[in-house]
This record gives structure tokens, sequence and C-alpha cells, in this order.
């Protein structure tokens, strides 16, 4: 659930002055005017939200344009984007999130001269949504000016009237909450997932030592998108903030993210700091190493919540396998679960000065991709010779000889003794372990909560 504020008023009755929603942390109020505009790029300072201030949308475009220039963006019209999407049929529509829709399309080399032709996915900005005119702004605004391997490519963008649509580069494989939680698939594998914490690390890392560091602020596994080949890429920058300057130790802000993954000293005090996105990192990095949810109200109130049921048993080695994903099957690395589960305790901390640098996260999940030594405990079936099924061949005359009758009447006679030995006045029961048995009883003794029954859970607010 997100941790966001919905607007009071429609956002359509404020469209005019669309140019002046910086609802959050300025010193100066939203409607006085910005002493300066910047229409161009300089190295030593990037566009920020601030720089814009014509409240009109056809102003606005052209300030855009202007500003960002040199970056490679291609402003689309709305009637361009519904060719490319075939009218944003329902049979192109890959998702919907707090921003709105989005729809896959396939822009032909013949649309814009040096534009190939290529998938794309089209998010169109839902006017009643959560979000508004600021975090398409943002978004332009970010991911026109930053180019990273591990930043997902913003094409171009459409302001036209009230519509606000953004053009994305197309992610095969769709997000890594997909990819992970979705039932009836095949899960990840290790080196699947410790590929995507690295790219996404290397991501993070880029932004927070960036001339301008930038805080990205909505760090969570839906909005890592992953590409045919794993590659993960950071998209949905509408949150993100420019960090801290100078002397100032942090930047005060409205508490806006997704509920589990935002740092706890950030949803008490507003302070946020690239610490704030280390924690959310490690949030990721014990979803990828549980399979679990950060927030999961289907199971029982004490694993609700992912990190406070898990982060105590990250370094303890002996209790490791117990929250790791089952779906691996015991197919990962020992030392590499060992040594990530480490850092996921550090980058978790409720003290951020403890946590790691992203930079150090990087150094730290660099070499765990190589690791390839099998679990101990990985169990292993191996199809039975004719000599295991207790079946010989004669070579001297073809005949074949079978022994399993002597087996299992040795088996039998072992079998009944045992079933009928007595301790203290009763019989014991031997059971095979293939077929284990439960008693719902000990179940209800030993204090565990069924999560078929969600009268014994609690609600996380």
């Amino acid at each position: 659930m997100a941790v966001k504020k919905t607007k009071a008023i429609s956002w359509r009755s404020i469209v005019p002055a669309c140019c002046n929603l910086v609802e959050e942390e300025e010193e100066e109020p939203p409607c006085m005017p910005k002493k300066q505009v910047v229409t161009k790029q300089s190295s030593f300072h990037r566009l920020s939200l601030l720089d814009l201030s014509n409240p009109s949308s056809t102003t606005l475009s052209e300030d855009l344009s202007i500003s960002l220039a040199g970056s490679n963006l291609h402003v689309f019209t709305l009637g361009e984007l519904k060719v490319i999407t075939q009218s944003f049929s329902s049979n192109n529509f890959i998702g919907e999130g707090g921003f709105g829709p989005v729809h896959k399309g396939f822009i032909d080399d013949k649309l814009r001269p040096g534009l190939k032709a290529q998938p794309v996915a089209v998010k169109l900005l839902d006017l009643d949504g959560l979000q508004g005119h600021r975090e398409w702004l943002t978004e332009v605004i970010f991911l026109g000016q930053l180019r990273h391997p591990h930043l997902v490519k913003l094409i171009g963008y459409c302001c036209e009237e009230e519509h606000r649509l953004l053009v994305y580069e197309y992610m095969p494989r769709g997000s890594l909450e997909n990819q992970l939680f979705r039932r009836y698939s095949v899960s990840l594998p290790w080196s699947a997932r410790m590929k995507i914490a690295l790219g996404a690390a290397k991501g993070l890392a880029f932004l927070h030592e960036a001339e301008q560091p930038v805080i990205y602020r909505d760090f969570k596994a839906s909005n890592i998108l992953l590409d045919s080949d794993y590659t993960p890429k950071l998209s949905d920058f509408g949150l993100a903030k420019d960090g801290p300057e100078g002397d100032d130790t942090h930047v005060s802000t409205r508490v806006m993210g997704t509920q589990g993954y935002a740092a706890p000293e950030y949803i008490m005090t507003g302070h946020l700091t690239a610490m704030s996105d280390v924690y959310s990192f490690g949030v990721v990095l014990l979803e990828l190493l549980t399979g679990r949810r950060s927030v999961d109200k289907s199971r029982c109130q004490r694993e609700q919540n992912l990190v406070e049921w898990a982060r105590p048993m990250l370094n303890e080695p002996r209790k490791l396998g117990r929250i790791m994903d089952p779906r691996l099957e015991g197919q990962y690395s020992e030392t590499g679960a060992r040594k990530a589960a480490a850092l996921a305790y550090l980058c978790l901390s409720h003290r951020p000065k403890q946590r790691p640098t992203m930079s150090t996260v990087v150094k730290t999940l660099e070499p765990l991709k190589d690791f390839d030594d099998i679990s101990i405990g990985t169990f292993v079936y191996t199809v039975p010779s004719e000599t295991n099924l207790g079946i010989k061949e004669d070579k001297k005359d073809g005949e074949v000889k079978k022994e399993s009758s002597k087996k299992e009447n040795s088996h039998h006679r072992q079998s009944h003794s045992h079933n009928h030995k007595i301790h203290n006045g009763q019989r014991h029961q031997h059971r095979s372990p293939k077929s284990p048995t439960i008693n719902p009883e000990n179940v209800r003794s030993n204090g565990l909560n069924s999560p078929l029954h969600p009268s014994k859970m609690e609600s996380i607010d």
C-alpha cells in the first residue's frame, strides 16, 4: 500500500496551473513566481522541477523541449501514440500502477528521423489517480537527463492539453514483482536473483554518486523492470528527489513511498537521505532471498512484516535455511546466500549510519554472481539401476535372478519386530518418513496461526 495522500480536488480543475503543482518541501509558497527560468542545460547544473514556472501547458512543452535539448527525448503527439498503441487497445494492455495504465506499442522507423523501429511501453497518466502532473514532470526531468544501463530508457513524452504520457523502452519480462511472486510459474533461479540484485544496486549507486546526487525514494520490486536477459532497470522516478547540497545532511519532505519498503527514520522524521534508499534495497534483497513480499497480510501475524520476521535470522547460518525461498529447492550457493544475508542485515539496520553505501553494496555483490557451490541440503534424485532394484543378471545363461524377495522378507521381519516394541506400556507405531502426518492439536498447542483463519490475524496499518 502506498503511503501517499490523495488530492482533495480533481486534477482536471487545476490543469491550467499545472506547472505550479510543486506541492512538497519548497521554502517559497507555490503561488510565488520563481526568480529564474533556466532554458538551457549547464554541465554543472541539472534541470530541476523548480526551474520551470510557466503555467501554460503549451509553454511547458516548449520549455521542456528547449531545456532538455541534447537529451534525445522525442516529443510525441497524442495522435501518434494512438497509432503506436492501436488507440490504446485492450489487447496491448500491460498493467496499471499508481500513475496510470501502461500499453505496449510499436514505433515504426518512419515515425521519427533517427528513431529506430522498436517495441515501446506507453504510460498514460490517470487524471483521477494517486499521482499527477508533478510526478509526470519529475520523471521527464530525471530520466530525460540521466542515462545508465540500469535505468530504464525514456524515449519521449506527450504533453498535449490535459494529456500526459511517457514512452519507454519495452521490457519483455515485466517487473521483478511479477517474476518473483506470481503463482504457477517457474521460480527465478539463484543466478538470476543475484544478477538482478547487483544490477539494481549499480543503478542506485549511479544515482547516489552523480554530480548532483539523486534519492530514488521508491525502490521496490515493482519498480525494477527486467529485459529478456534478466538485466534489471530502475523505473518510475515520480517520487525521486535531488539529494542534500552543501552542509545539509538530509532533505525534509513529506513521507511518500510504499509500505514495507520505506526506512523507519524517514517515516518518523521526514528526513530523506541516500541511506533511505539503502534500507529499501535491503528489503528487496530480502525478498529475493526469501521469495516473500515485504508485507503479506495473508500470513500469520508474526510473519506479516518480512523485515521484522526475517532480519533476526539473517546473521545466523543455522537459521538461514528456515527463511530461504523453498521454491529454490536448495539450488543456491550456501556461501553466496550467507554473504547476501549478511549484507541485507546491514542494509536493514535501524541506524542509518551503520548501513553501507550503495558502492559498498555493489562491491559486496559483485563476486556473489560467480558462486556455484551446491547447498549441502540439496535433494538429489538418482535414477535407480537394476542392481539397486534388487535385480541381478546372470551373464552365463542370461537368466535374471531376483533378490528382492529376500530383502522384502528381511525388511518385514525387522519392521514387525520394531512395531511390537513396548515402552512404558505404550506401543510405538512405525511410520514411513515418506508419508508424514500432522496432528492439528499439536499445531494449535505450538501457537501457530493458520493463514486460512483470518480471524487470528491482526491488520497492519
